[in-house]
């Protein structure tokens, strides 16, 4: 007969975990383990990274995975090493070199380049990416030996810094920060570059070190979660609201509030306006999201009363740290 085994009680946990994702791990599986270390019931993140990257990446939890799609429009920014005149068929260093080219460019040409990437401009997705083509990601079509057409898309470069470079010796490179908007594949953006100083070349390196309002200085390490006992990892999450910074806020006495939470609209005066967070008084609790319109307070994506309850109460209900499963 086997010997019982063991497995983590789940339990409901609310709020935002920035992680600062290690180098190696998918975006997922870096989900599962801060998950595990949480002992949450329910999680997700809000936009991928790579494996080959590293750094900040917002994990939700609970009522915070209601909120996760609104920060995928949010600005982020990367700092990346271009490995110049060696290209990948990934792009990165994960693929296998398929050109070798000499580097002869000149730190003027390197600047002159760098310009023409500012502002708005045209980037074909990499076959190498989880963008879909009748519904089957594009990495898939990729490890078959498939190339499909790709539709170009447009994408804003805010900022583009030179933060270091070296045109000669073995390993020539330039190190690069780049705040962009959604959407912007960084992999690309090196290969082009590489590309246009006439080198080809591939992303040695990248690490992303702001997202919207959350910054690397902000994040805790995996390791660190590990190190942590149970209330210093829930204390080091964020409250639910964070993912809404810009949201204009609106307040109701616990009448509106338990009518809003129904569903009902209620009328007011407020200003028409297409991101509202909306909160009781009393307790100041978070209800949810809505718009104005003509008056009217409309609900978007609302917390259930259990999942206000607790976190108001700021611990999760009280269960096992194990329980045995024969």
């Amino acid at each position: 007969m086997n010997a019982p085994r063991t497995r983590v009680q789940r339990r409901p946990v609310h709020g935002v975990l920035l992680l600062d994702k290690p180098l190696g791990l998918s975006s997922n599986q870096a989900l599962q383990k801060a998950k595990w270390l949480l002992r949450a019931e329910k999680a997700g993140h809000t936009g991928t990274l790579d494996p080959l990257a590293t750094g900040v990446l917002p994990l939700c939890f609970g009522a915070a995975t209601k909120f996760s799609q609104q920060h995928l429009d949010a600005d982020k920014t990367y700092e990346t090493t271009v490995r110049l005149g060696l290209k990948t068929n990934t792009a990165d260093a994960e693929g296998e070199v398929i050109s070798v080219r000499e580097v002869s460019c000149s730190a003027g040409m390197v600047v002159e380049v760098l310009d023409r990437f500012m502002g708005s401009i045209s980037q074909v997705p990499p076959m190498h990416s989880a963008l879909k083509k009748d519904g089957k990601a594009l990495y898939e079509y990729a490890r078959e030996g498939e190339t499909v057409e790709r539709e170009a898309r447009n994408v804003v470069i805010h900022d583009l810094n030179l933060l270091d470079m070296q045109l000669q010796g073995d390993a020539p490179f330039l190190r690069l920060r780049v705040r962009c908007s959604k959407g912007t594949y960084i992999r690309t953006l090196g290969e082009d570059i590489a590309e246009a100083l006439g080198c080809g070349g591939h992303l040695s390196a990248l690490r992303r070190v702001v997202t919207g309002p959350f910054e690397e200085a902000q994040c805790v390490t995996l390791s660190a979660l590990e190190s942590m006992d149970e209330n210093q990892r829930l204390a080091a999450l964020r409250p639910v609201d964070v993912l809404l910074p810009d949201y204009t806020q609106v307040s109701l006495d616990s009448d509106n509030a338990g009518k809003f939470l129904s569903g009902v609209r209620r009328r007011g005066p407020w200003n028409d306006c297409d991101q509202v967070v909306v909160y009781g008084e009393h307790p100041r609790a978070l209800l949810g999201t809505a718009h104005v319109h003509g008056g009217e307070l409309i609900p978007g994506r609302l917390l259930s009363p259990i999942e206000i309850q607790q976190i108001l109460e700021k611990s999760p209900v009280n269960v096992p740290l194990l329980a045995e499963q024969v």
